[in-house]
């Protein structure tokens, strides 16, 4: 059998072979073998690539695939490295007081009112993310029953969302901190 028939060698997709059937193997053995080192899930490191390789088109997609992995990889690590751990914030007085306490609640009842105003899949989303729980994106996409990979440009839209949503209601002070 000639070599253009029996798979990625060269880079060239054999005629008549899909592209995703002929780098699926080889993108989830890639993403398998990084994932570990980097923090983030296979399945999430093989769609980033995926995307990636649906708006670049490369001539010599096999090669392309190994490069591409290996960049993700990169990037998740720097990522992971940049973040701060969650409970890194100073503590908050135990005792904030009555008003402090009656300003935060409304706070609360407003967002949790918008929250449930949002289209869509959103506060299903939103509601997971304010849990007090803290549940993980893991944990929140088996619970929507969406892919990990989703919830990020989710979670931007519905953030997105609810932020015009409470501009709208809440008067932007003016330059110089007087409000209007």
């Amino acid at each position: 059998m000639p070599a253009a028939e029996t798979g990625c060698r060269g880079g060239r997709v054999p005629p008549g072979m899909d592209l995703v059937t002929q780098l699926s193997p080889l993108l989830a053995a890639e993403a398998a073998a990084e994932a570990p080192g980097t923090g983030v899930d296979a399945a999430d490191l093989e769609q980033a690539v995926w995307l990636r390789l649906l708006e670049q088109h490369p001539a010599d997609p096999a090669h392309w695939v190994r490069t591409a992995v290996r960049a993700e990889a990169r990037r998740a690590r720097r990522l992971r490295r940049q973040e701060s751990p969650y409970g890194s914030a100073p503590a908050a007085d135990p005792d904030p007081g009555p008003e402090l306490a009656a300003i935060t609640a409304e706070r609360r009842r407003v967002l949790r009112a918008a929250v449930g105003r949002t289209p869509g899949n959103c506060p299903r989303l939103l509601t997971a993310l304010l849990s007090p729980k803290d549940p993980t994106y893991r944990e929140i996409a088996g619970e929507l029953d969406i892919s990990q990979g989703s919830l990020g440009p989710m979670r931007s839209r519905c953030l997105g969302c609810l932020r015009r949503m409470l501009a709208a209601e809440v008067a932007a002070p003016e330059l110089g901190g007087k409000e209007r």
